[in-house]
């Protein structure tokens, strides 16, 4: 029976996991770094109670340490979720086209960001990372009419706020 304290288990579980236990964080805090070290914190955890997390049970688990550690932080600070263009893109179109673009990307961030944490995180994890309605209700313990809810809502909402989608 394979056991997490073996190495090759354990690299499984972080190459496995890692990503996509990144941007469920991230989605939540809005923060890059945080969600860096709520996965490495997850995965330490998981390292030094190997013993305890069966392979089943040990991306249930990397997801909890995660989460606990965002709620932990999420007390002492309000939650802010910006996109960062990590590069500056040159482009050929028109000064009227990009200003129109930078106005549209605002009014979805101001959108996205009026969004319950619940509904944002939902929308984020279909929408950006593809995640299935049962995927996201595993990730979150709900059920999937609770994560269709969620997403009826939250496009409710930004439907509301952004003409045009």
């Amino acid at each position: 029976m394979d056991n997490v304290c073996e190495e090759e288990v354990f690299s499984s579980l972080f190459k496995t996991n890692s990503k996509t236990v990144f941007n469920y964080i991230y989605y939540k805090f809005g923060n890059e770094e945080k969600a860096h070290d709520a996965v490495q914190e997850a995965f330490v955890k998981l390292w030094e109670n190997c013993a305890k997390v069966s392979p089943d049970k040990a991306r249930s688990y990397v997801y909890t340490v995660a989460n606990n550690m965002y709620l932990n932080v999420i007390k002492a600070e309000k939650v802010r979720l910006k996109y960062a263009d990590k590069s500056e893109k040159t482009t050929h179109e028109s000064p009227d086209y990009v200003m129109e673009e930078k106005e549209f990307k605002d009014k979805l961030d101001r959108a996205l960001d009026s969004l319950p944490e619940n509904q944002r995180t939902t929308f984020l994890l279909n929408r950006i990372d593809g995640k299935k309605y049962a995927e996201i209700a595993d990730l979150e313990g709900v059920s999937v009419k609770a994560i269709e809810k969620r997403m009826h809502l939250a496009l409710k909402s930004l439907r509301e706020q952004i003409d045009g989608i």
